[in-house]
Parts: structure tokens; sequence; C-alpha cells
């Protein structure tokens, strides 16, 4: 089913109405039926790399990128077409939505933050799929502290020598460039922080695991043992990698809450159809009262969560500031999402715990969104400073 009726909701306006119905028609010719995947990890690798491919094709990627001479759809970034599109993928392929973010994550601090002729060696193969981005912050002891990060960058005269770890790193061994971040030293804690654009086969970068988790994605830790990067390739300011970070986080996190709401939707639906066409008792299980009650309160958990993340959308599209109100929808959307999900997985039954059940494939996708781009703990902790400033 697949509904789009929040789209007459005022957040939105007819272009974003136009887009929507031209990303159902592609999705809908590109995915048809869903079926289950091969989870290897080279399946998954194949997979990815073809679906970046295609969605670059298709002109899919174009809104993650800022500005219209390196390939973007616009100057800015339209938060809620990027939030459209994760939904719109996330209802039809977990893996295609993680391929989209990814290339948006990946090459974000380039568009906000990069030198023209950053933007012009990367935003290009970015946008048409020929590239593939990731964005590397995260460390074995620094994930949501990420003023604990230990990876460090020295100045020498021929650029800087990047040494240390980054850990659950998406598109981790596929990527053909890394946005990295490490410490320069400028200032203590966060304030000493400068970001990098490391190509995947600058010597001495190293992968040094492949991750596997519940919903296979490409994941990895890196190893940068000396890895030289000339002073062209760092972005923005030295010591200014956070406020880079949290720019590029503050675009994107709202479109966690998107893709939550994606895997959400398509849970209700299927839920919908399943309830109407399961025997039981003389009837289906759509008669039962007690059906109904969950159907409902599954439906008025997808319609919270969707107010809250296209409210933080819209406010980031008039120019203002979200820390709030997107860390509300993070939260908030993530969370209702795994209740959702949780409940379809009940009223499938035994159906539901099947491998290569839609519903299974959903309850395994939607555990991570709880916690990657700030955990829904951060998000509390977010919200409740924000309130007491």
């Amino acid at each position: 089913m697949n509904s789009a009726s929040h789209l007459a909701w005022p957040f939105f306006d007819a272009a974003h109405r136009d887009f929507k119905a031209q990303l159902q028609q592609w999705t809908t010719q590109q995915f048809g039926k869903w079926h289950a995947h091969d989870e290897s990890r080279d399946a998954i690798d194949r997979e990815c790399v073809s679906l970046v491919k295609a969605l670059g094709q298709g002109g899919w990627l174009k809104p993650a990128i800022a500005g219209t001479l390196h390939g973007g759809a616009a100057e800015v970034i339209d938060t809620r077409t990027i939030c459209l599109l994760r939904e719109e993928l996330a209802w039809h392929h977990g893996l295609a939505d993680f391929a989209f973010a990814m290339q948006g994550l990946g090459s974000g601090a380039i568009s906000l933050k990069g030198t023209p002729e950053q933007q012009a060696a990367y935003l290009p193969r970015v946008a048409q799929g020929d590239a593939l981005a990731a964005f590397a912050l995260s460390e074995p002891d620094a994930g949501s502290d990420v003023a604990a990060m230990q990876c460090s960058a020295v100045e020498t005269p021929a650029g800087y020598c990047l040494n240390g770890f980054k850990t659950w790193i998406s598109n981790g061994g596929i990527a053909d460039f890394y946005v990295v971040f490490a410490r320069t030293g400028e200032a203590p804690g966060a304030r000493g922080i400068s970001a990098f654009i490391v190509d995947a086969n600058t010597p001495g970068l190293e992968i040094t695991e492949r991750i596997d988790v519940v919903a296979p994605h490409p994941l990895a830790t890196l190893h940068f043992n000396n890895v030289l990067v000339p002073y062209a390739k760092r972005i923005g300011a030295a010591g200014e990698g956070f406020k880079v970070a949290m720019a590029t986080l503050d675009v994107f996190r709202t479109s966690v809450a998107a893709a939550s709401l994606g895997f959400a939707r398509r849970a209700l639906d299927e839920s919908i159809a399943w309830a109407k066409q399961r025997k039981m008792f003389g009837g289906t299980l759509a008669d039962f009262q007690i059906t109904q009650s969950k159907l409902a309160q599954m439906a008025t958990l997808l319609d919270a969560a969707t107010l809250l993340t296209y409210r933080a959308a819209w406010l980031r599209d008039q120019g203002q500031r979200i820390t709030q109100e997107a860390a509300m929808a993070k939260m908030t959307a993530t969370e209702n999402a795994q209740q959702i999900i949780d409940m379809a997985v009940q009223m499938h039954g035994g159906m539901g715990v099947k491998k290569g059940c839609i519903v299974e494939s959903l309850y395994r996708e939607i555990r991570a969104l709880r916690i990657y781009e700030g955990a829904t703990e951060v998000q509390q902790l977010i919200i409740g400073r924000d309130l007491l400033k």
C-alpha cells in the first residue's frame, strides 16, 4: 500500500508531492515484489555497489548533494526531500536505504564545507553513483563520546600523517573514499579535531575487520598506519572537524527517523494485509477486536512519529536550528518503529520469525537505527540539555 497520505500535510508543497509520485513509480519498477536476499558478505557488497549505481543512474542521489554545479538537485540540500527518499526506499529495501544514506552522509562534509576543488573532484562521482562514500567518525573507545577520539593526524612537510583506528564504518571495505575525523590537537576535547578526505587506495589504510550484524550491511574497522594525507584534502579549517561532523549529522539525522517511518509503514501494511487473509476460528484475524486494537496502536504510533519527523525536516528547511526537534524525531521514530514492527511480528505468529518473511527482515533492520547517529539515550540527553539552556 505504501500510503502517501501524509504528503497532504502543510509541511509539503507541490514539488514534494510530484517528487514522491515519481519516486514511487521508480521504486515499484526497480524493486517489484519483495523477495529474500542472499545475505552473504560478498553478495551484500555486490548488491550495495549495484544499488548505488542504480540510484545514481535514476537521478535519486542528486538530492543528497549540495550544489547544481557538482551534480546536486539544488544549491541547498532539502531535508524533506532527503526524508521522503529514505522513507520510500526503506519501505521497499533496507539495503537501498542504506546505500542512499551513506552517499549523503559520506559526502555531506564535502558538500557543506569542502573547497571548490574537493567538491569538483568527489561530488559529481557520488551523485552519479560512480564512487561510494563513507563517514569515518566512530572509534573502538569513542562512539557517542566523540571528544574521546584517539585517531591522530600530525603535520609533516608533505601533509598530515594519520594513525589510529575507526570502527563501525558503514561502506567500510567497499567505499572509494572516506571522510575521516582525527585529532590534530589545536585545543583539548572536541575543539582539536580536523576532517580529511582519504582515498581507499591510500598506502597505509587497512581494513582489519569486516563486521557482521543482524541486518547485513557493509561495515568494517579501519586501521590508519602512517597514512599520508595532503593538506589539500583537509575539509574546513584545522581544529573544526567536530563542527564539520555535527553540521553533516544535522542534515542527515532527521532522515534516520524517516527511514524508520519507511520500515514501520511497511510493517503496518503487511499486518493489515495479513490480518485480512489469515483464516482463524471461522473468520479472519481482522475480525478480532484485539487485532483491530493492535492495528490502531500501530497506526497512531506511526502518525505521531511522522509528524515529529517532518516537523523537524520542515523547520530545518526554513533555516531554523533543530537540535531539539531532530533529536525528538530520531528518538520517537526509531522507538515507535521498533514497537510497530514487534507488534507486526507477533501478529504474524510463527511466520513472523521465519527467515525470509518481510516482517522478520524488518525486525532485524530497525534495531540498529535506535543506536547509530546517536542512540536513544543520547537523544534524551540532547533534548534535556537543550531544555535547560
